[in-house]
């Protein structure tokens, strides 16, 4: 089954159970979906569609923290409940160790010095964890790594 296909196998399953908040999620996760059809003129393959569900794990990450900073506790608790549904929609996440591994083996094949590097260490990584991990956390693991060498 297609990703969005498994999307839709839960929006319905959410609609019986008259689950309105995992509904409403689900419903905007596919709304997204057929925008960024819409913006390419072609149905998205199951990679394409991880960088949808990406992007809004990413918007919903950025609006816990600002819900934080702005003391809305509410808001927060709804961030993180959708947050918790959109994640099921992802690979499992990796690690911070498995990410430090991945990250070594790249600045090794790269052979960069120093923070000048770290534009390309990113550019090769990055490709080879699509999904698997916030973006943020590999870019403050590689500059930690950069930091050292």
């Amino acid at each position: 089954m297609t990703c969005e296909g498994k999307i839709r196998e839960d929006l319905k399953e959410a609609l019986k159970l008259r689950d309105k908040g995992k509904a409403s999620i689900l419903r905007m996760l596919l709304s997204e979906i057929k925008n960024a059809e819409i913006a390419q003129r072609e149905p998205l393959d199951d990679d394409k569609i991880l960088d949808v569900i990406s992007k809004e794990v990413k918007q919903h990450r950025e609006s816990i923290e600002a819900f934080k900073q702005g003391n809305r506790d509410d808001l927060v608790a709804q961030e993180k409940a959708e947050l918790s549904t959109l994640m099921k929609y992802l690979p499992e996440q990796m690690s911070r160790e498995e990410i430090k591994t991945a990250a070594q083996r790249v600045i090794e094949t790269a052979e960069v010095e120093g923070m000048k590097g770290k534009g390309s260490v990113m550019a090769q990584l990055m490709p080879q964890l699509k999904g698997k991990a916030d973006g943020r956390e590999v870019s403050e693991i590689v500059s930690e790594l950069l930091a050292t060498v």
